[in-house]
């Protein structure tokens, strides 16, 4: 047992180093591509981020979701050609939504044209490049989507220099630089795993795994909806401070992100698939593991922040950080909570339950978002941040009744066809 958990402690610890350096990397890019490009052009590149973002949640929900759900616990070779089919199925994905951005740019023909144009060329090895990612934690192969993001980061280095040096600091050229360089980490990959990513594949891995791939794209992009929603709406009911407010002191918490996506997401799923199949008493405890930890993590992190003096977080966010840390109990509590049903939402991919997962998604989704809104009214950021977190606690219950359920119903999957 102390050997197991500490293989599993050391997949984990993979997992946040991982999510670490690919956060860390975008954000560096954001920072740099803020200070050398005008207010105009950094929101032309935020536009096509947030683009990518939402191409990244359709290229995992259609491509490594399933991966990662199917072909945990199988011999070398499935994984092998699975990895391959998965692969692939990303870079289609990047090639149709880059060329939606291709023709948005011939619409638009400004500054934010020019910015999808680039994004559009380089969507494919952004996507591949990800997709690595998952493949290698799928395989327990944490290590190896460690260096992935490490070349991607390094490659930054000469193609943000490229860029500098010829003098042309214009929205476009970051981008390409960006996503060229995550073309690079999508090149490693298939070195490091010695596998070629296989297009002809991915009609045949969608129909074989369309029952979870649909279910899993809805869920991943109704998170984000919801995300977002909740934003727009409390800047319309109490404006645009209240949402400053209300990010500054999510920001704040941003490194327990660290560890929800590395442990809950890269590590957890792979790990809970592979449980469910040979003890599913052993998986009920791991995934419950998995929320506490993640819930204690939000907690322990928020008091912390509480105890830094006003002096410092000053000087680390200037003005915002008296309305943040004022709203640092109800946020601390709603990143908490997200913590809880994390582990519920590990459980409930790990045993491929689409249906319930996507269920859940959408009541919690909902309840976050209405109380939310419901506490703008009443009390502006205060009201949203505490709505916010009364939304997730309704949330975790609806997550975890839905997984005892799927735990009811489950019947440990035949060998599966890699694609």
């Amino acid at each position: 047992m102390s050997r197991s958990f500490r293989r599993i402690a050391q997949r984990a610890g993979w997992g946040v180093a991982d999510q670490a350096l690919s956060s860390l990397t975008n954000f560096a890019v954001g920072v740099f591509v803020a200070r050398e490009l005008g207010p105009t052009e950094f929101g032309a590149f935020s536009l096509a981020f947030a683009t990518y973002l939402f191409a990244l949640n359709a290229s995992r929900g259609l491509a490594t979701d399933p991966l990662s759900v199917r072909f945990s616990d199988v011999p070398a070779a499935s994984w092998r050609e699975a990895a391959a089919a998965a692969t692939g199925t990303a870079v289609l994905v990047g090639m149709v939504l880059g060329a939606c951005c291709v023709l948005a740019a011939l619409v638009l023909d400004n500054v934010v044209g020019r910015a999808f144009l680039a994004l559009g060329l380089t969507l494919p090895g952004l996507l591949l490049q990800d997709s690595w990612r998952y493949a290698f934690f799928t395989a327990r192969r944490g290590r190896d989507a460690f260096l992935n993001d490490l070349v991607w980061a390094v490659a930054l280095g000469p193609f943000l220099a490229a860029v500098m040096l010829s003098g042309q600091l214009h929205v476009q050229w970051f981008v390409l630089a960006w996503g060229g360089a995550a073309a690079v980490g999508g090149l490693a990959g298939a070195v490091q795993a010695r596998i070629l990513p296989r297009l002809s594949l991915a009609a045949r891995w969608h129909r074989t795994h369309q029952h979870l791939a649909v279910r899993y794209l809805s869920e991943n992009i109704t998170f984000n909806a919801a995300t977002q929603l909740r934003l727009y709406g409390v800047g319309v009911i109490s404006g645009l401070a209240a949402v400053g407010a209300l990010r500054a002191s999510e920001l704040l918490l941003g490194p327990v992100n660290l560890v929800m996506m590395g442990v809950g997401t890269l590590m957890a799923i792979p790990e809970a698939a592979k449980l469910a199949n040979r003890d599913l008493a052993h998986m009920r405890r791991f995934v419950i593991g998995i929320s506490v930890l993640t819930a204690s993590a939000g907690l322990v992190w928020g008091l912390i922040v509480g105890m830094l003096p006003d002096w410092l977080g000053e000087e680390l966010m200037g003005a915002t950080w008296q309305p943040a840390v004022a709203l640092l109990v109800p946020t601390t509590a709603m990143i908490a909570l997200l913590g809880v049903w994390a582990g519920a939402w590990a459980g409930l991919r790990a045993l491929g339950a689409a249906r319930r997962s996507l269920r859940s998604q959408l009541l919690g989704a909902s309840v976050f978002l209405v109380g939310a809104l419901a506490g703008a009214v009443v009390d502006g950021a205060a009201g949203a941040a505490w709505g916010s977190a009364a939304g997730n606690l309704v949330a975790s219950c609806i997550w975890w009744r839905q997984f005892h359920l799927a735990l009811r119903e489950f019947q440990p999957a035949p060998a599966v066809s890699p694609s």
